[in-house]
């Protein structure tokens, strides 16, 4: 045997074997601290460990006993109590989560929709990107699944004119029929979570077939669809908690796109909004293009139309829109005539939502900040991708978020960490879908002052972060999947998304050739915002020539993160939590 054949036959047995896990040096020094000269955790040193480490306050003997008799079925059990083995055990697995799922729903739910931020889809009928993905249910179903609360369908007139499809208008996206997407809708709305759907339309509709919409959408949700009943705008919405398991419809009303074909037609008075700096002056016409390429798309696209305000010949016969179709509107959509000052007024006798782009939002912020965050303790604001995402990615949302925006839109389709920190932060108060905004963005101030984002702010406090080790990897992926001849380098992210300030990313070092690497590493972050940080953390094998690989990710929401060792399971791209892959982690407030 030659000694390359026999170097690649040595690195294929490293390559396959596991070594033993062993709890890192800190866990043994702690099982010795609690446990008895014999090398045994009784029940009452358990209990002793979930007081002083895991600031589990209310943790009882019995309940330590539970632990131990939980792991009766390994060899590791012993009436004793736990050995080491049995507590690295106990701490690696799968009861000991960062998040209590024991907390559920506990915000209240008893406050205006506007009071919350609500987990919403964008474009949600599409597979793909934004140009020639085919248009199904599929994906909303999959939205609804992982507790989405915001749909988002664009109908327009069917090719023969006689019923309603969704699709990403004058693209190449093939369409669905929107009778399927209700149906699926209304199977799978509350499978998640028992709160409110609501369904945004952007609306391409003759009044003929507005009629034919309101005709489905009766028939489809009867006695859950909430309607207000006729067409006046609500003076407060309400509480997520009274519209449990409720369908809500929210778009524009038609005789608002007849008000904004009027601005259109008034071209002086356009004119001289634009030449004043209003660069969202209602009336841009949309070419009726059909973009076929990415080129075209990007060449026409107009980043200051919002997606709802799109003008089309459907609008001229808008005199006539149907009443019933009016009638189904629980939540008013659109702009005031003008400019940001406009859009952002306050009325006391009625609430309404607008939509902005993620741009507009951005530069908004710089001058109107807390105009924004005013106009969002009663209003609601969804903030939408801009368009020129044509692979579907997304933006940051702590942007909106910091501002008081309730519905920040993103393509739930693909993936990405923008993603990532949209699907922890609703993880929070029990995965329902709506979080209860923090009290600052709620509270008026003295003088009738409102918070300012842009304002510094001191530590309120600071989260230390320990990442002991971590396993799993040799039975999730394939065993060549990081490197064909030795084990992977394995090593972890840790960081914040939050305010601009706390936002922050560090790293351990690699641990070369190691399928259960130990970094035992610790990390410190100061929080300014603590009630909007959220924990990113990611694990990613170094590759000298090449783009490291993944190896895992997730997103803690800051809020309600437990204190103590715990055990963290990651996820893949697209959000499915693995089935062995986790992180020992502790976490401590300072």
């Amino acid at each position: 045997m030659s000694k390359q054949t026999y170097r690649v036959c040595f690195c294929c047995r490293r390559r396959f074997k596991l070594p033993v896990s062993e709890a890192p040096p800190e866990i043994k020094a702690l099982f010795d601290h609690y446990s008895e000269n014999n090398g045994f955790m009784t029940a009452a040193q358990l209990r002793s460990f979930l007081l002083e480490v895991q600031k589990q306050e209310k943790a009882t003997e019995e309940e330590a006993q539970a632990i131990i008799d939980g792991l009766q079925h390994l060899s590791i059990f012993h009436r004793r109590g736990l050995n080491l083995e049995g507590f690295f055990t106990y701490l690696f697995g799968d009861s000991n989560p960062p998040l209590s799922p024991s907390l559920g729903v506990h915000h209240d739910m008893t406050a205006p929709l506007s009071h919350y931020f609500v987990y919403t889809g964008h474009n949600s009928y599409l597979t793909g990107n934004q140009l020639s993905s085919d248009c199904s249910d599929v994906p909303i179903i999959t939205a609804l699944k992982r507790g989405v609360r915001v749909i988002e369908l664009d109908i327009w007139p069917n090719q023969a004119k006689n019923d309603v499809d969704v699709l990403h208008g004058r693209t190449l996206t093939a369409p669905v029929e929107l009778i399927k997407c209700l149906k699926s809708i209304k199977e799978y709305a509350f499978v998640a979570s028992e709160y409110p759907l609501v369904i945004t339309l952007e609306d391409h509709l003759t009044p003929d077939l507005q009629a034919k919409v309101a005709e489905m959408v009766t028939q489809i949700f009867g006695d859950i669809l909430f309607s207000p009943g006729s067409e006046e705008c609500l003076k407060e919405f309400p509480s997520p908690e009274s519209l449990k398991k409720r369908i809500i419809i929210s778009t524009k009303p038609p005789k608002e796109y007849l008000e904004a074909k009027d601005v259109k037609e008034k071209g002086d008075e356009t004119h001289k909004a634009k030449a004043s700096g209003d660069e969202e002056a209602w009336g841009k016409e949309v070419p009726n293009l059909k973009y076929s390429t990415l080129a075209d798309y990007k060449n026409n696209v107009d980043e200051e139309v919002c997606e709802e305000e799109d003008l089309d010949e459907t609008d001229k016969s808008h005199h006539n829109a149907a009443p019933e179709y009016r009638r189904l509107i629980a939540i008013q959509a659109g702009k005031p005539k003008g400019g940001i000052d406009e859009y952002l007024k306050v009325d006391p006798d009625k609430v309404r939502r607008l939509s902005l782009s993620e741009q507009q939002l951005e530069k908004f912020a710089v001058t109107h900040g807390k105009e924004i965050v005013r106009f969002t303790q009663r209003n609601l604001l969804r903030v939408y991708p801009k368009g020129t995402r044509i692979d579907s990615s997304n933006y940051n949302p702590l942007i909106g978020w910091m501002h008081g925006a309730q519905m920040v839109a993103f393509n739930m389709q693909g993936y990405g960490r923008s993603l990532w920190v949209m699907q922890g932060m609703f993880k929070t108060n029990g995965g329902c879908g709506y979080v209860k905004k923090p009290d600052f963005l709620l509270n008026n101030f003295p003088n009738n002052g409102v918070f300012d984002p842009k304002a510094k702010l001191p530590v309120k406090t600071t989260l230390k972060v320990t990442v002991y080790m971590g396993k799993g990897w040799y039975h999730d992926f394939r065993h060549t999947h990081f490197d064909q001849y030795s084990p992977p380098d394995f090593y972890t992210r840790v960081g914040i998304a939050g305010v601009p300030t706390d936002t922050v990313m560090k790293k351990t070092k690699a641990i070369e050739d190691n399928w259960l690497p130990t970094w035992n590493e610790v990390f410190e972050f100061p929080l300014t915002v603590p009630e909007l940080a959220l924990l990113r953390i990611e694990v990613h094998e170094y590759d000298m020539s090449e783009k490291d690989d993944f190896g895992g990710q997730t997103c803690l929401p800051v809020s309600e993160l437990i204190n103590g060792i715990r055990a963290v399971s990651l996820h893949s791209h697209e959000g499915d939590k693995y089935n062995n892959v986790k992180l020992l982690m502790r976490f401590d407030f300072l």
